[in-house]
């Protein structure tokens, strides 16, 4: 067994009864692996990593999330299963993807099984995947969906949706599949038509794979994560993985776009330069405050480091000789904005409507889905980057909060995050069961 994240899993279960252990504590606030030029400790290695895991007790009647002064924050829906990911129709419809990791796939076994299973109990990641996109509609315009139906079923741990034209396209596990769409209609029951294999396999250690259509709608954008935290799994099975793929929807045929994004998830469009950008979640085990989470701006070929090196040439020396690449550390690219350690951040959205103050116009939303491998937690928290001139401009400002309690626990925890046709924020909390809806205070 290596020494890592199961090793750590079972170490802190066996010793600590499953709470915090490890190393000393990590900073607290928005300072320390922040902004475009983040401090960055030196890496600091433990027998037995820092595991602290957040314990969920879902939100207590009539409680919601925090936002500023001069928002309100409501449910949108409550009631559903594990929801992670979001999109908006043009017709003011919401799609949203009731999903968890793959029943299928590779479980660990024996005593580190027995422990990672009791840690993602607690973290609110145990249940099963529903396998399913719901529909959510406001008809009556306020601000709660009174329609709340099942619209397409039997998938296979979906995450990512696209609608390009009248056909809607989501990304399993595995692989991309199509769907013709009709605006206005509350189920799909025509059968998927695959579009592209993506990579899956029995270890697939991130199992979320998130789509957007290219600007002209001939090609999908797709993330995939890694295999493993630092290529322990060997690389050979990264193949494809750590990557953006772009797929040519006329052929099917997909290429690697990026690559050294260990696990990409959020995308949307710089609505100022027309770049992809993207939030990637970092390497783990390096310290409380080592490695920061990102976003940044994807360029064509660009090579981001993962796993030989982190926020550009930052070599990690936990890579085995044998796999060692010194010529891609050198070209490793450094991303545009740190968003904190270990804050898995998921959820990116580009501000693009009308009804928030002018000052988030152009900014980023990002849903931070919160830390296991630092003490003090971080994330748990929907962010805003603000920009400028299509560059991130400004401190990073906390605009959604409260997921945690005053004792720690887990109310919630945000993933995605978007924008919906009238311009307010909608955020994904998976194990709150609850879409969240931001709107100026009227």
């Amino acid at each position: 067994m290596r020494r890592g994240f199961y090793g750590a899993l079972v170490a802190c279960a066996a010793l600590a009864a499953l709470a915090g252990c490890g190393q000393s504590p990590g900073q607290t606030g928005n300072s320390v692996g922040y902004g475009a030029n983040p401090a960055l400790p030196e890496p600091r290695r433990a027998l037995i990593p820092t595991v602290k895991v957040s314990d969920v007790v879902g939100w207590p009647a009539g409680q919601t999330p925090k936002v500023p002064a001069g928002f309100r924050i409501q449910p949108f829906a409550k009631g559903l299963d594990h929801p992670r990911w979001l999109l908006a129709l043009p017709n003011g419809d919401v799609l949203v993807a009731e999903t968890n990791g793959p029943r299928d796939g590779e479980k660990p076994k024996g005593v580190r099984g027995f422990f990672e299973g009791l840690l993602m109990k607690k973290a609110g990641a145990g249940v099963p995947s529903a396998d399913r996109i719901t529909l959510l509609r406001d008809a009556d315009h306020d601000g709660v969906a009174e329609t709340k139906v099942p619209f397409l079923t039997h998938l296979h741990s979906p995450f990512g949706m696209a609608l390009v034209g009248d056909t809607l396209y989501v990304a399993n596990t595995d692989a991309i599949v199509a769907f013709p769409y009709v605006e206005g209609q509350t189920r799909i029951d025509a059968p998927g038509r695959k579009i592209a294999d993506l990579p899956g396999g029995p270890i697939n250690h991130h199992w979320t794979k998130n789509i957007i259509a290219s600007p002209d709608g001939k090609a999908l954008y797709a993330t995939v994560g890694s295999n493993s935290n630092v290529g322990e799994n060997g690389l050979a099975a990264e193949t494809d993985r750590a990557a953006i793929l772009r797929i040519d929807l006329a052929t099917g045929a997909k290429r690697v776009f990026a690559s050294g994004l260990r696990n990409p998830n959020g995308l949307d469009w710089n609505p100022a330069t027309g770049q992809l950008w993207t939030a990637v979640n970092e390497r783990d085990e390096l310290g409380d405050d080592l490695v920061p989470d990102y976003i940044t701006s994807v360029r064509e070929g660009g090579f981001y480091g993962w796993p030989f090196s982190y926020f550009g040439r930052h070599a990690d020396k936990r890579i085995r000789d044998s796999d060692r690449r010194p010529d891609l550390v050198e070209r490793a690219i450094v991303p545009d904005f740190a968003v904190g350690a270990h804050t898995a951040s998921l959820g990116l959205a580009f501000y693009q409507g009308q009804s928030f103050p002018a000052r988030y116009r152009g900014g980023v939303f990002v849903g931070q889905h919160g830390s296991w491998n630092r003490n003090p937690q971080a994330g748990y928290k929907v962010i805003f980057v603000p920009f400028e001139a299509g560059k991130p401009a400004g401190k990073v400002e906390d605009f959604v909060t409260g997921f945690l309690n005053d004792k720690g626990k887990a109310q919630g925890r945000p993933v995605g995050v978007i924008v919906d046709k009238s311009g307010a924020l909608l955020v994904a909390d998976d194990v709150g069961d609850t879409v969240w809806r931001v709107s100026p205070a009227r």
